[in-house]
């Protein structure tokens, strides 16, 4: 990793390298892994919550500094926030990553072809059932209480 670039954990559809793709972003160094601490929540977009007992799966990413900014710059994102994390691999190995989240209270609406969407991403990569029983939660509120 250059000091042009910055290890990203992305947990919502910028899990999908396609998607950066089509927005012009070539990331590097992709890998699934998982953040403590943290409960995913889901309203008109995703984001991760501080909740003790929780885990929030996503993906890895190395992307230039420049294209991160860029990419939070969009109107529909410009409310996201840089914050640090610790991501747990699959191998075991922990890395330092940034992560943009919501500020709290910031969750609103909802999206359930969002949240739908977000759930055969997650399939597709593996991520756990107890995960995706997570994804399906927030994508039928009559379930719990969804709040955002």
């Amino acid at each position: 990793m250059s000091d042009n670039d910055v290890a990203v954990f992305f947990y919502g559809l910028f899990m999908d390298e396609s998607l950066l793709t089509s927005r012009g972003i070539d990331p590097s160094d992709t890998t699934v892994g998982f953040v403590d601490g943290y409960r995913l929540r889901i309203g008109k977009r995703a984001t991760l919550v501080p909740e003790q007992a929780s885990r929030a799966y996503g993906v890895l990413m190395t992307i230039g500094r420049d294209e991160a900014t860029a990419l939070y710059a969009d109107a529909s994102l410009a409310d996201y926030v840089p914050e640090p994390v610790s991501v747990t691999l699959p191998s075991g190995v922990i890395e330092s990553a940034i992560c943009y989240n919501l500020p709290p209270g910031a969750l609103e609406g909802a999206n359930s072809a969002y949240a739908e969407s977000l759930l055969l991403l997650a399939k597709r990569l593996g991520f756990p059932d107890e995960y995706l029983d997570t994804i399906r939660t927030e994508t039928n509120p009559g379930q719990a209480n969804v709040g955002n």
